[in-house]
């Protein structure tokens, strides 16, 4: 396995990307659902709220797709690699429906739905229905008008929803993690980025509501919740309506106002056995209220993603990333000093438009400086109707690109390796995830800092908080014995 695989699996779980998803409590149904994800966590999310809307319409989940009703490829934008990998799913999907199932419904959800919506539907005719992330209510209606021979399509962009009222149901999980949904859409506007595009405007979900299925969560079992948004940091709570708009609310609106290190200590005051985490963060909108709270709180954990994306400061202001080089790295000074312990990865987009070898350096300089436990790594792609493709011309040369691309690489690997051979002999508190891939006869889970431990199998069970001591390692995993 690439290393850059490897460490895409510790940071978020996407081991089930294009896999089938499946409820993790069985509903009955007559009619069959067959969905795959691919992108991010938010992407996985949203296919839990979608199954709960269907699964009410008399569907129940499959991961057999030549017996599926209905099949929902949740699709993601943010580089052409994933677009290409999604159209080959279509194509696959309309073979089995032609030769097996000419009855079936396919449908494209999610950030490609706006964009591709007429190719989609009426030059290659790939799909029956597209619905963008915002209009996830709207498909039992949507599925009937497929079902009386017309093509359906929503991909309105709302202000203010945020299926905050909708209870997702868990597929192919575990039983132990959760993803918890907080804000939707980002106003950020970095130049090589779609999210705003394809997901809209920001706006928080109601904190009552959060808390609430956190509460649920830890009743039925699970023991972490990971707090999801395009940009968690700008969690803002004023009534509702867009972050945008705030402005505009009233003083009291104003003075009650949650923000996300006050959702933050809300989260971990639900109890102190149920482990938080949150994805993604921008390094513009963190906050030292949040680094605060979280030195606070022991079930919150030592780990933050905060992607930089380059270490070059010109680059960053092409990109509209809000910050330069050195406000960053300040940033991390604050944190290691506040948590001396944290772990904290990234995302790195390499061959950025005018990126030159200085600028490349400055990214290896900066990866040398902050020492990241894993990371993201990215050759840069330039996706349509973005402020980059619009103003910037991509003139990195592929073979350039996919040099420096190595080369990160390779840096993060053999980083990654020191930090985890700083590891070796100590010992940590795992929450057991599961069975290992390899073994039945040996457990994995996580530490605070997000690293994978594989032990044996004790007398404890799934879901149990474990002493592990570490013995061994490899650049992705750390390998452990139950004291």
């Amino acid at each position: 396995m690439k290393f850059e695989e490897i460490v895409e699996k510790k940071i978020i779980n996407e081991k089930n990307q294009g896999d089938a998803l499946e409820i993790h409590d069985k509903i009955s149904g007559s009619k069959k659902l067959y969905i795959e994800s691919y992108g991010c966590q938010m992407n996985f999310s949203d296919s839990e709220i979608v199954a709960s809307i269907i699964c009410k319409e008399n569907y129940s989940t499959t991961k057999d797709i030549s017996e599926a009703d209905l099949v929902f490829v949740n699709t993601c934008s943010i580089r052409d690699k994933a677009e290409q990998t999604v159209r080959k799913r279509l194509q696959v999907y309309n073979s089995i429906k032609k030769s097996v199932n000419p009855k079936m419904i396919v449908g494209v959800l999610g950030c490609m739905a706006e964009r591709l919506k007429e190719k989609f539907l009426e030059e290659e005719k790939l799909v029956d229905l597209v619905v963008g992330p915002d209009a996830y209510r709207d498909l039992p209606n949507l599925i009937r008008e497929v079902e009386d021979g017309r093509k359906a399509v929503n991909v309105f962009l709302s202000k203010e929803e945020t299926y905050a009222d909708i209870k997702p149901v868990r597929m192919s999980g575990n039983g132990v993690t959760a993803f918890v949904s907080i804000t939707r859409g980002c106003d950020n506007m970095c130049t090589f980025c779609v999210v705003p595009y394809t997901r809209g405007r920001e706006r928080s979900r109601n904190p009552e509501s959060i808390i609430n299925e956190c509460q649920q969560l830890f009743s039925d079992g699970y023991r972490e919740v990971t707090l999801l948004g395009q940009n968690v940091d700008s969690y803002l709570w004023y009534g509702g309506g867009p972050k945008k708009d705030f402005k505009k609310a009233s003083i009291e609106q104003k003075e009650k106002a949650i923000s996300f290190a006050d959702l933050l200590e809300m989260v971990a005051k639900v109890d102190s056995k149920l482990r938080i985490r949150f994805s993604t963060s921008n390094p513009q909108d963190m906050s030292d209220d949040v680094i605060d709270i979280m030195a606070q709180h022991q079930n919150i954990c030592n780990y933050i993603h905060l992607p930089v994306q380059s270490g070059s400061s010109r680059i960053l202001k092409l990109m509209n990333r809000g910050y330069n080089r050195e406000e960053y790295i300040s940033l991390i000074d604050r944190i290691k000093t506040k948590i001396p312990d944290c772990a904290i990865s990234m995302d790195m987009i390499t061959g950025f438009c005018t990126e030159s070898d200085i600028d490349h350096q400055e990214t290896i300089s900066l990866m040398r400086y902050v020492k990241y436990d894993y990371g993201y790594m990215f050759k840069y792609s330039e996706r349509p109707n973005t402020a980059a493709e619009k103003k910037y011309n991509d003139d990195v040369e592929d073979d350039t690109k996919q040099k420096r691309l190595v080369e990160i690489i390779n840096l993060q690997q053999a980083q990654s390796l020191v930090n985890n051979k700083n590891r070796l002999n100590k010992t940590y508190e795992v929450l057991i995830e599961g069975y290992s891939k390899r073994s039945k006869n040996h457990y994995y889970g996580r530490t605070t800092h997000n690293c994978v431990v594989v032990f044996v199998k004790g007398k404890q069970k799934i879901g149990d908080y474990v002493n592990v001591k570490i013995y061994d390692c490899t650049a992705g995993t750390l390998k452990g014995k139950i004291i």
